[in-house]
């Protein structure tokens, strides 16, 4: 145990099982042989070494346990952390031991669906998918009193914490070039994977992986921020019209000076440009007007 009152992993090399399988068995098959062989020669001494024989046999097969692929048996002896074996197959320890096996596989953890505010106060639904194992056995089992939960609890407060340092989109009174949840991703979901290591660390824990699996507006604000969303979008549109339009029509009256097709006065020229404009960003169909008098009337 370190100075912080923390406990570290340390590594115990345990002996195969195989042998010590195979002596327990023998001891034990030597007291009904000793029996049948020598009866009930030697009196006590005779009936104690055939005892001894038995406890020795059942001490040898009670110290045998099984480890599978990324497995670990976490040793103590009376309540004292003496190691972790991380050997696979057939093992043998003292008996005296407790080995308590836990998981080192990579496990998934699909939190809820949660409600939080960003950072501009809007309500959005919020998920993750975290990928993780237990790297330290001594602090995942010593550390925190249940380890899987620490994990889940822990995650719901990240990910809580983490949708209130960005806003969902873009916005005025956002920072030009400022991350959010939609248009930041990757450096949102980096941003995850670091608070999630931090706060998994105490309890021996690693993140593999973590993504955002959810992100939406809460139903409450959706369909006002959809309608703010399509203003935006139409907004944007007419601009880059009306800004193809003005170049349109400036191409056409140079193109009508150079070649000497007509020449126009500058009320004639507004009288176009208004006519083009009207043609060029209406959102329906032009109706052709025929003028059969003059501009001047």
């Amino acid at each position: 145990m370190s100075a912080n009152g923390q406990t570290h992993e340390r590594l115990r090399r345990s002996t195969s099982g195989y042998p010590a399988a195979a002596l327990g068995i023998v001891l034990i098959l030597l007291v009904p042989w000793s029996v049948v062989m020598l009866g009930l020669a030697g009196g006590l001494w005779g009936i104690a070494l055939r005892v001894l024989l038995l406890l020795a046999g059942l001490a040898m097969l009670a110290g045998l346990y099984m480890l599978q692929p990324n497995e670990a048996a976490i040793l103590t002896l009376f309540g004292q952390y003496t190691g972790t074996d991380r050997s696979e197959g057939l093992r043998w320890a003292n008996p005296f031991l407790r080995k308590r096996k836990l998981s080192l596989r990579a496990r998934n953890l699909n939190s809820p669906t949660l409600k939080v505010n960003d950072k501009r106060g809007n309500p959005v639904e919020i998920s993750t998918v975290v990928v993780w194992r237990v790297r330290d056995t001594a602090r995942a089992v010593f550390d925190v009193d249940d380890f899987e939960l620490y994990v889940s609890v822990q995650a719901e407060a990240a990910l809580r914490h983490l949708a209130s340092q960005y806003a969902y989109d873009d916005g005025e009174d956002l920072a030009a070039g400022e991350l959010t949840l939609r248009s930041g991703l990757e450096a949102v979901t980096m941003s995850l994977r670091e608070e999630l290591q931090a706060r998994f660390a105490d309890a021996g824990v690693e993140v593999i992986d973590a993504k955002l699996s959810h992100l939406a507006y809460a139903p409450e604000i959706a369909q006002v921020m959809l309608r703010r969303q399509q203003a935006e979008a139409i907004v944007s549109a007419r601009q880059k019209i009306v800004h193809g339009a003005v170049s349109m029509v400036e191409a056409a009256l140079k193109g009508l000076a150079e070649r000497g097709i007509v020449s126009l006065d500058d009320e004639r020229k507004a009288a176009m440009v208004s006519n083009l404009l009207v043609v060029l960003c209406g959102d329906r169909d032009a109706q052709p007007v025929i003028n059969t008098g003059t501009l001047y009337g």
